[in-house]
């Protein structure tokens, strides 16, 4: 179905529509059916990558968009930051495999309303997307106290994990290395240069204090493994 017919399709109801945009396409199969079920909410299109989605949401005018964090080519934060930066008030829920210790945060500061991770029940996503629909923040209440305790007291800081302090590409890298991913593999994953993956990974290891690629390695390990 081309983009036009989409469109079409959009505008003939009055149900919130939203726009999926993962690269699996069981995930977004799954979440349609989910999403479709109910009786307010309507799936109107799909996307697999950054710059399909940036097409369709120009093209269908959604409610809401899910996105995962887990792209190819362009991550889902960067999307983020990309679709906030055209379309200001479209609300965004930000969807991944990854524990919400390591994203939560970063996917609020990119300019989303809310984390849900993919395990969480049915009724959850559900419900978060409502809640992001209607302007309102969907995070855990465990994330919500974490963050509130930083707002109040600074002294929190001291508490939070080192990888904090990686940008939102360098993490993306860390995680990759603690999977077992080579420089090589890394690079054609987010496609990018093998000399830009080194650059992260020179800069992950002076921010985690870690002396070498191997010392870099087993930390990186570590971290997935918990």
């Amino acid at each position: 179905m081309n983009l036009k017919k989409l469109q079409n399709k959009a505008n003939s109801n009055s149900k919130d529509k939203v726009i999926i945009v993962d690269d699996h396409p069981i995930v977004r199969e799954g979440l349609e059916n989910l999403i479709n079920q109910e009786s307010d909410l309507e799936v109107c299109g799909q996307a697999s990558d950054a710059n399909q989605a940036m097409k369709v949401i120009m093209a269908l005018n959604p409610d809401t968009v899910i996105v995962d964090i887990c792209l190819k080519e362009k991550n889902g934060l960067e999307l983020i930051k990309d679709i906030k930066v055209l379309y200001p008030n479209l609300p965004i829920l930000a969807l991944s495999m990854h524990d919400e210790s390591l994203y939560a945060e970063r996917v609020l500061r990119a300019g989303a309303k809310g984390y849900i991770m993919k395990h969480q029940a049915t009724e959850n996503v559900v419900k978060a997307i409502r809640k992001v629909i209607r302007g309102q923040l969907y995070i855990s209440d465990k994330m919500t106290e974490k963050i509130m305790s930083k707002l109040v007291d600074k002294k929190t800081e001291a508490d939070d994990s080192p990888i904090d302090c990686l940008s939102d590409r360098e993490l993306e890298v860390f995680l990759l290395i603690g999977k077992g991913y080579g420089t090589r593999q890394i690079s054609k994953d987010l496609y990018l240069s093998v000399k830009t993956i080194e650059t992260y990974r020179a800069h992950i290891k002076e921010k985690l204090n870690l002396i070498d690629a191997a010392e870099l390695l087993q930390y990186a390990i570590q971290w997935v493994k918990n």
